[in-house]
């Protein structure tokens, strides 16, 4: 366990080892940005995104690299061998970084935040076969039936993380099916194959809308504006409860402070524009643009949060 939590604080650990000429000419050439996911998915759309205006901006190309495998370690692992210069960066999600190292051994992977870009949110969805319109209805329905069995995307996945955290705090079994594809595990859900799942409140909105699936609650603090009204799982009765998949843009470790500072504030800046904002809301995609010690803070907590759920769960990776 030692070796696994020393590698989530050397996230925040700076080496300095490039020159302070290098960190006032930069950016002086094409940056890559490697995407931890498959081309198309939300991850690749957002690092598009902003890469273009970066672009822009910088007066440089900005290359966005789709590299997935692994729940986002391969590319994790490619950029921080990768000189830290900040011409090669990382937008992964935020279990790359606080869950993996609690599932996989021997990750070796040095990182440092740039800026959290935004998070996206989940919902829990029911089968409308089930007698449940809550929270409270769904919690004494599961103790009475479970082990209750719920599809989700994969070991330490999103979908996977937040039903075995709400189990947790509820009180509650379960029987967790893992899915490789997205498109076979709604088709499954639709046809009644599995009653519960947490899932993509943008993705599944329109199967709730049309009563093919019944959402129950919110994972996030605040409720989503896409959904207002249905309730979070803490005004539900789980205070603590606020899960959030986090977008993170991240450097290998020992990229000077001032270049991670300039990227900070560009993507920032680039993160202020209405349009970006007003894109990524109607997508479930809501806009953070933190500092980089926020980021850090975020993920430290996350690692703290996912570490406990994981070593109570069982979770194991596949």
């Amino acid at each position: 366990m030692m070796r696994r939590v020393s590698i989530a604080l050397a996230i925040v650990a700076a080496w300095g080892l490039c020159s302070a000429a290098d960190a006032q000419t930069y950016p002086s050439k094409p940056i890559r940005i490697m995407v931890s996911s498959a081309a198309g998915g939300p991850l690749d759309i957002v690092g598009r995104t902003v890469a273009e205006k970066l672009s822009q901006n910088l007066k440089q190309p900005v290359v966005v690299e789709a590299r997935s495998g692994a729940g986002g370690n391969l590319a994790a692992d490619v950029v921080s061998k990768s000189a830290p210069d900040g011409y090669t960066l990382l937008l992964t999600l935020s279990s790359t970084l606080t869950v993996n190292p609690h599932l996989y051994k021997d990750l070796t992977f040095r990182l440092k935040p740039i800026t959290v870009i935004n998070y996206s949110t989940q919902t829990l969805f029911v089968h409308p076969s089930l007698p449940v319109n809550n929270v409270a209805e769904f919690v004494a329905w599961a103790k009475k039936e479970g082990p209750i069995t719920y599809a989700h995307g994969g070991a330490g996945t999103s979908s996977h993380l937040a039903m075995e955290y709400f189990r947790l705090l509820a009180g509650f079994e379960t029987v967790p099916v893992p899915y490789r594809g997205a498109s076979a595990m709604v088709a499954d859900f639709l046809a009644g194959q599995f009653k519960v799942s947490f899932g993509s409140t943008s993705g599944l909105l329109p199967q709730a809308g049309a009563g093919r699936l019944r959402a129950l609650a919110v994972s996030t603090a605040q409720r989503s504006p896409l959904v207002p009204d249905v309730p979070t799982i803490a005004e539900s009765g789980y205070p603590e409860y606020n899960v959030t998949t986090d977008f993170i843009l991240m450097a290998p470790d020992g990229t000077p402070d001032e270049i991670v500072s300039l990227l900070e504030r560009e993507v920032r800046q680039v993160l202020m524009a209405p349009e970006i904002r007003d894109g990524f809301r109607k997508q479930d995609i809501w806009v953070v643009g933190s500092t980089s010690a926020e980021a850090a803070a975020r993920i430290k907590a996350g690692y703290e949060l996912w570490g406990n759920v994981v070593k109570r769960s069982g979770m194991k990776s596949e």
